[in-house]
């Protein structure tokens, strides 16, 4: 019985040196091999381990919108990291099991994957500590521009891709600096190649700093209106109401008119004519009017005077009269009603009042209830309400 176990042992043996001889390997480079394999996934092991306390450490921060933030970037500041302990061990393993030297492309690809996965690192970095401060900015300061964060974010990439392509540079023994000086007229030709892109950046900067309008503002150009969903380094995106996603040049934006409906702090104008039969009953529009008046002012939803009182303490702000303060911040409280016109059918009475939500919804929502409440008005008065009429006399030529 031993025997037999033996030979089996020794043709196993037998078979396994034949394919190492045809790999052109020996049992130590498998070994050290395997031996590097798992030194590898022992170190992403322990990584991973120590993410844990981390994340559980950050989990019970997590009333500081830092620490809470961080906990939910951990997972992608950390893999970067675990893929550069793969690419390097499985490297080093390769090396070891063949007893080669990487060739230099080879080398120069690796080291570039290396390099994008630090870089992706510094990027995952930057990223939360601007994220996290816009947010804390956001939520502190309502006036706090939420586009800044994407604006910083691709000035961050463009950043650390100029600093990636120096240092790739630099090691591979290219003079950097006499590059950049030889790059003199070949920047000329690039700057005006890239003239549209350059204008449009610099356009995005001024929108920014114009603060023309928001993410999230409803604007309407000659072109496009919808929603702005995301203001970027050369164009903007639109969603309009149609559900279409557009995409515009800033420079487009920057030299055109912009209508922002957004910027509307106070009032949404409600404005239509009340068309009313013919009459000499002039006592009795008097009262019609005087009723749609009263109704308009004790309205809870109609902006007058009284509702608007807290904006003049603002006003002491601005008491050299740099800006009046319901233009700029957008509050309107104009309320009339008036005979207004001799139609050619009827008499016209003019209804000019603001909601005081700016939202469409509410807005249509306020409209319908103040023209059910003037029907109520008209039907309890002498007044009628007209319509367009012909009357035909038919001449008797006897």
């Amino acid at each position: 019985m031993e025997n037999i176990e033996l030979k089996i042992d020794s043709l196993a043996s037998g078979y396994l040196l034949k394919i190492l001889n045809f790999l052109n390997l020996k049992l130590s480079d498998i070994i050290y091999f395997l031996f590097y394999i798992l030194i590898m996934y022992l170190i992403v092991y322990l990584v991973s381990c120590i993410k844990k306390p981390i994340k559980y450490y950050l989990y019970t921060k997590r009333s500081s919108s830092y620490y809470r933030y961080l906990y939910y970037r951990i997972d992608k500041i950390f893999k970067p990291i675990i893929y550069y302990i793969y690419i390097h061990f499985i490297t080093k393993a390769v090396v070891i099991i063949y007893k080669i030297e990487i060739n230099s492309d080879i080398s120069i690809i690796i080291d570039l994957i290396k390099m994008f996965l630090i870089l992706w690192l510094i990027y995952e970095i930057i990223k939360y500590f601007i994220y996290a401060t816009i947010r804390n900015k956001i939520k502190s300061q309502k006036i706090a521009r939420k586009e800044l964060f994407n604006l910083l974010l691709n000035i961050s990439k463009v950043i650390i891709v100029f600093i990636a392509v120096i240092v790739i540079l630099s090691k591979y023994g290219v003079d950097v600096t006499a590059l950049i000086t030889s790059l003199g007229i070949g920047g000329v030709i690039i700057g005006f190649s890239a003239k549209d892109t350059l204008v449009n950046f610099f356009d995005s900067i001024r929108l920014i700093a114009e603060d023309a309008f928001r993410q999230g503002d409803w604007i309407e150009t000659k072109d496009v209106e919808g929603l702005v969903t995301e203001l970027g380094l050369t164009s903007t995106k639109i969603r309009t109401f149609d559900n279409a996603m557009v995409t515009v040049p800033n420079s487009k934006l920057a030299n055109d008119y912009v209508k922002n409906w957004t910027k509307r702090l106070v009032g949404r104008r409600i404005k239509f004519h009340i068309p009313i039969k013919y009459t000499t009953n002039t006592d009795e529009i008097d009262r019609v009017v005087y009723e749609i008046y009263e109704m308009l002012h004790s309205h809870p939803d109609i902006v007058n005077l009284n509702k608007v009182r807290y904006l003049k303490s603002m006003d002491q702000i601005y008491e050299n009269g740099l800006f009046n303060i319901e233009d700029k911040y957008g509050v309107r409280k104009t309320l009339l009603v008036y005979l207004d016109e001799i139609a050619e059918y009827s008499l016209n009475i003019l209804v000019y009042a603001f909601s005081i939500s700016v939202n469409w919804e509410e807005w249509l929502r306020v409209k319908q209830d103040v023209i059910k409440k003037i029907i109520k008005i008209i039907e309890n008065s002498e007044l009628e309400f007209a319509y367009p009429a012909r009357e035909i006399f038919l001449e008797n030529s006897k």
